[in-house]
């Protein structure tokens, strides 16, 4: 089998697994929606979620700094040499992040109060309780994260990527359990505590099951398992950490820009709501198309970080900033012509009303603009992690802090919920100029301009694509109208056809080797050969 057809393997069953959770996640999403609207309880929950979640994405997640760390590190040893360092990273971070629990659980309400000074003293204390049941998740959040980064190392992709899910079916069991013993009074304020009890529970117990998962996989093929160790020593203990340490930093440097966000959010009502909805909805395709360029690239990088490979390395630069552009870009073209649509027709039921459909809608465009910066400058961040360079991003990250909280305030009076989105935009647009240039230092010369006209090109694809699409969408309301959901669902689905075809129309025009290797993965699961 050769490389290529081997790095397509992985990205097909990193997709279909992810593709899975996210689904299921979708549902969730959905039975929240419905449950709770953009009421208390969903917007306390968007504050409570901010330090688990925050911990879980950093920590926690595919293509994190802990799985990058343990990832650029296992893939170049044996697999015997694994288990003592995944069990003495496991120790240690374990005691660490042991601590991190007792803070949070001790001082949620402070830490509600730093996030949300403007919340109403109702949703205040809603979020604290949620903060405090899922205080716990600091521990699972730094396991399943080392589970992760283990596991892939080995070449096991199928349980990582899946193992997400767990989090969406308890939390759905828990809401369907609540219709049941509520029926309509579920959003009432005499069961918003009830409700918070379940939401944040039903999150706290899926991650649980989600390490569980990951700990049997990883103890069956001797990687590791539930044993203290302390070999500090080892040289593959010393470098995990080395690039592990800052790399965390980096990413949480990162994320102190969604508590920026979350700040200003704080006085708007219905903001956090708003912005969580709407981020769902992006990271759906978002996920799933980052984890399949990601996960198989970023070892590939790894074993391409000495000199005499630097040439091959830029051409991998190269495929993974266009292949991100290219499966981005259509769907920014979609997200900005259809997101009212898109809104109405995945959330708008029982307690989602159409007001917060429309408070929702500009959210998610603004969301969308900003898809393929995103997940292009998570591209540049993996070269850094493979170069076992950590540092760099971590005082990019650093910077970004002010030029996030700059770009909040100046744009949230012109804007208000949409503006802070837009000021994340900017800053990973910025971010992705910086890591070129400096890349383009390290490297001994990029063709920048190069890359840079194909990506206008690709960018100004998406324009006429989404133009198109709005076109077609007004023409559909116009003659068939959307009084129910199967005409909502005929025009999203067509609306969004044609976008993906005037893009890929005008985009085969650029003649890029990168469309045909997307294609034909697309080809190669849809229509698998004998």
């Amino acid at each position: 089998m050769t490389k290529q057809r081997s790095l397509a393997g992985i990205a097909g069953i990193v997709a279909l697994a992810t593709l899975i959770s996210k689904i299921f996640g979708l549902f969730r999403e959905q039975a929240i929606a419905a449950a709770f609207g953009v009421g208390p309880v969903v917007n306390a929950y968007a504050y409570a979620y901010v330090i688990p979640g925050f911990l879980l994405i950093l920590l926690g997640g595919i293509n994190g700094p802990f799985h990058s760390a343990l990832v650029s590190v296992l893939a170049k040893r044996d697999k015997s040499e694994s288990a003592p360092i995944v069990e003495t990273v496991t120790t240690l971070v374990s005691l660490i992040l042991l601590v991190v629990a007792v803070a949070v659980a001790l001082g949620a309400n402070f830490c509600i109060d730093v996030l949300a000074p403007g919340l109403n003293p109702v949703d205040h204390r809603l979020a604290v309780l949620q903060l405090q049941i899922m205080a716990p998740l600091a521990v699972f959040a730094g396991l399943i994260g080392i589970g992760f980064g283990t596991l892939n190392a080995a070449d096991q992709y199928w349980l990582p990527s899946i193992s997400p899910l767990f989090s969406s079916l308890t939390a759905i069991a828990g809401i369907g359990f609540l219709f049941w013993y509520l029926g309509e009074q579920i959003n009432a304020p005499a069961y918003f505590t009830l409700g918070s009890l379940v939401l944040a529970g039903g999150t706290l117990a899926g991650g649980i099951l989600q390490w569980i998962a990951q700990q049997v996989a990883q103890w069956r093929s001797g990687l590791g398992g539930m044993r203290l160790r302390f070999a500090w020593q080892l040289p593959g203990v010393q470098e995990v950490m080395r690039v592990m340490i800052p790399a965390t930093l980096s990413s949480g440097m990162l994320h102190i820009n969604v508590y920026t966000d979350l700040y200003f959010a704080s006085f708007i009502e219905g903001a956090a709501a708003a912005m969580r909805y709407a981020n769902f909805v992006v990271l759906t395709p978002l996920g799933i198309l980052s984890n399949t360029i990601l996960v198989p690239m970023l070892p590939v990088f790894s074993r391409l970080a000495a000199p005499e490979h630097h040439l091959e390395l830029k051409a991998r630069i190269r495929q993974g900033l266009l292949l991100s552009a290219l499966s981005m870009l259509p769907l920014t073209a979609v997200f900005v012509a259809l997101a009212k649509p898109i809104i109405d027709l995945i959330y708008k039921r029982f307690a989602f009303e159409e007001d917060a459909a429309l408070l929702v809608a500009p959210v998610l465009m603004a969301y969308g603009f900003g898809m393929f910066f995103y997940l292009g400058r998570d591209v540049l961040v993996r070269v850094f992690y493979a170069l076992g360079d950590g540092e760099t991003p971590f005082r990019v990250s650093i910077a970004n802090i002010f030029l996030n909280a700059l770009l909040d305030y100046l744009l949230v009076q012109q804007f208000e919920t949409p503006g802070l989105v837009l000021a994340t935009v900017g800053v990973n647009v910025t971010s992705m100029g910086v890591f070129l240039w400096l890349l383009h230092r390290r490297l001994n010369g990029l063709p920048l301009w190069e890359w840079g006209g194909i990506l206008l090109g690709l960018m100004g694809c998406s324009a006429i694509a989404s133009a198109a699409s709005w076109g077609f969408s007004s023409l559909w309301m116009q003659h068939f109208g959307s009084d129910n959901i199967f005409l909502l669902a005929g025009e999203v689905i067509l609306s969004t056809a044609i976008a993906f075809g005037v893009f890929l129309g005008l985009a085969s025009g650029l003649k890029l080797p990168e469309l045909n290797i997307l294609l034909a993965r697309i080809s190669q699961k849809l229509f698998r050969r004998r």
